[in-house]
């Protein structure tokens, strides 16, 4: 273990300042638990990066070793093919008609046909691309009720608009922070653009994402329609106009003061719990009238998320104690639960619905995901303060949310292992599979991510990482590594159910990979840059210097960003090509059976 620590410690030092490393990695360092914790975890991460990338690259080879075999018999077939009688003859021994055959013995004389959809996929000879795995075929329809095809696919569309718009702002952040003279326009600042990048991406995007999905979820787990279309619509058209809204507020520089996640002003908030209140009345409307005996544990968790987020946003703006110290309690406590007990948990609960579908076998342990569930809403309501250690708050406050922290290791195991125990026996479906590759980066972040909060909440971590760019890397590490691709999933696998169209295959391979490998660019840059802040900042060295120290890490954050950016322009393409009318392009699973018919005719 010390010598996996002292390699680990050693690529820092060469990737980053080594000698300003050095003066702070044996000493101290390698022997706190946090600091070997993340690096472990780190480690985890491009481990599963790794692994994936063999798989492709072994993928490919395999591939071209096929196609060059494929090419012989061909050349064979050709070869025999066009031998004339007497060659023939010498090379079997024998009379060609005492093999002739009339091409019909096992089939007869009738054209095959296949009436009752049985045939599924039909392999084509030449895949165009053996680094993108090749899908089955398996897009059945759902018979949803059409209008309410709509309003999914509306909440969906509204969320792919807040992803391009929120991340664009992102993006042209992180280029600011390599060329800060970029502009010098009031409302392009950096202070005002900021907050409109994460509530758009917060509110606008994921929320929306989750709603959507969480309406067909609930609908299905409860084997009844949704309780309100009409309510859908309303709440649709109310969380749109409060992050449009809010967007403009915060340009011109209209907001609700420092509060980090909370910058709208009550009005605009106002507007998004409106439409919070209609879908989770809608939900639990739904769930009252289901025709299933049991409440699957999705529904548990997307009522909990929506119900907890309600009071979250109340105790935030009210405005009795917005003051001093207990505005910095409230902002601990409204910040982490916003993440945990609204996008954590919903997509939790997205997640318990979308990979036992995706695998087509029930989850592993429904007992594992109670005990997730509820061990979530006792040990994520007192750890915000965590990200407040060592500041003029109650000493026994700090140490709870520290305490809490390490509780939350149970909901994040169970949930993990449950998770991971339900893949058992299926692995191989992920080659097969559009969703399932973002569904398993998302559990692995889910647990990463989750577990190195819990080693930043320790004191000598905190006082490292505190005010650093690591807690840029852990809340993308969070909020994009489990949350996104676990919308993701859940969106490639629902849409083309929807619409009966399914993406190109190397476009989703595009949107994964680049998505994947932006986000570790970008997770490390800021983890290693911020880590070598945070200690020159122990060691007595100026503000400055941490600031040019950080110059090629944020470079490289900012080619991170690109690239998890453009894979956002190819979900969005991948997201129009699903959402086409089938009047437009046919069945892919209809194209295919009649690809192999006119293949029979032919024959």
């Amino acid at each position: 273990m010390r010598t996996i620590i002292k390699f680990s410690l050693a690529l820092l030092c060469l990737l980053g300042s080594g000698p300003l490393w050095a003066q702070a990695t044996e000493r101290q360092l390698t022997a706190e638990p946090g600091i070997t914790g993340t690096l472990l975890l780190g480690a985890l991460v491009l481990a599963v990066c790794i692994v994936l990338a063999i798989v492709k690259i072994s993928a490919a080879f395999s591939a071209i070793s096929k196609k060059e075999k494929t090419d012989e018999r061909k050349e064979l077939k050709h070869l025999i093919e066009n031998l004339d009688e007497e060659e023939l003859q010498a090379l079997a021994g024998k009379s060609r008609t005492e093999f002739s055959l009339e091409g019909h013995e096992l089939s007869g004389i009738t054209v095959a046909k296949d009436e009752k959809g049985l045939i599924r996929q039909v392999e084509n000879e030449v895949h165009s691309s053996p680094m993108v795995s090749r899908k089955k075929v398996a897009i059945s329809k759902m018979n949803l009720n059409p209008a309410f095809s709509k309003l999914i696919l509306a909440f969906i569309g509204s969320a792919a608009f807040w992803l391009i718009f929120g991340t664009l702002i992102g993006q042209y952040l992180g280029m600011k922070f390599v060329w800060p003279e970029l502009d010098n326009v009031a409302w392009l600042s950096f202070g005002r653009l900021r907050p409109v990048h994460t509530n758009a991406v917060f509110w606008g995007w994921s929320s929306m994402a989750m709603l959507g999905l969480g309406h067909l979820v609930v609908s299905r787990t409860c084997n009844t329609a949704i309780y309100s279309l009409k309510a859908g619509w309303t709440a649709l058209i109310l969380i749109n106009s409060s992050v449009a809204i809010g967007s403009l507020l915060l340009m011109n520089g209209v907001n609700n003061g420092g509060g980090e996640y909370r910058e709208y002003i009550w009005p605009v908030t106002a507007l998004f719990a409106a439409g919070l209140i209609i879908c989770l009345w809608n939900f639990y409307q739904t769930i009252a009238r289901r025709n299933t005996k049991e409440i699957y544990v999705s529904n548990w968790y997307i009522l909990g998320a929506c119900a907890w987020t309600l009071v979250l946003v109340t105790i935030a703006y009210l405005p009795f104690y917005q003051n001093g110290l207990g505005e910095t309690i409230i902002q601990g406590y409204y910040m982490h639960q916003g993440v945990g007990m609204w996008f954590m948990t919903f997509t939790l609960g997205l997640v318990y619905y979308f990979l036992p579908q995706s695998l087509n076998k029930p989850i592993y342990s429904y007992s594992l995901g109670v005990l997730a569930f509820w061990t979530q809403m006792l040990f994520y309501t007192l750890i915000g303060t965590h990200h407040f250690v060592f500041s003029p708050i109650p000493w026994s406050l700090q140490t709870v949310a520290i305490v809490f922290s390490m509780g939350m290791l149970i909901p994040v195991i169970a949930g993990t292992t449950n998770f991971l125990l339900t893949f058992r026996g299926s692995w191989r479906k992920l080659k097969d599979s559009y969703v399932l590759p973002f569904l398993l980066v998302g559990i692995v972040f889910y647990f990463v991510g989750s577990a190195q909060g819990t080693m930043q909440a320790f004191r000598f971590t905190n006082v490292i990482w505190h005010f650093t760019d690591f807690n840029v890397a852990h809340s993308h590490m969070t909020m994009y590594g489990i949350i996104a691709f676990f919308l993701w999933g859940g969106i490639y696998y629902l849409v083309p159910r929807i619409t009966g169209r399914a993406p190109k295959e190397v476009y989703v391979g595009a949107h994964f990979w680049m998505a994947f490998v932006g986000l570790i660019i970008y997770m490390f840059s800021m983890m290693i840059g911020g880590t070598l802040k945070g200690v020159s900042w122990l060691e007595g060295d100026s503000f400055i210097k941490s600031v040019t120290l950080m110059a090629p890490y944020w470079l490289w954050r900012a080619i991170g960003g690109t690239m998890m950016f453009l894979s956002h322009v190819i979900f969005c393409v991948n997201l129009w090509r699903m959402s086409q009318p089938v009047s437009e392009a046919p069945d892919l699973t209809d194209q295919l059976i009649l690809k192999y018919e006119k293949k029979v005719l032919i024959s």
